[in-house]
């Protein structure tokens, strides 16, 4: 049961930050060339969050 809570949690968590990274790239005019690099360092450091927190989580349960 927690395993879905923290999928849907996970899933509007990593939604927000890709919106709030998109807007980033537009405002300060990044080249569509380091965009992709921009999204997958944010998005790893994202995921590496989420699952620490899970193990974390999972541990104290």
């Amino acid at each position: 049961m927690v395993l879905f809570y923290f999928i849907v949690f996970a899933a509007f968590i990593v939604y927000s930050i890709n919106r709030l990274t998109n807007t980033l790239c537009l405002v300060r005019e990044i080249p569509e060339e380091r965009q992709d690099k921009v999204f997958r360092f944010i998005n790893v450091s994202i995921l590496i969050l989420l699952i620490s927190s899970f193990v974390e989580i999972t541990i104290s349960i």
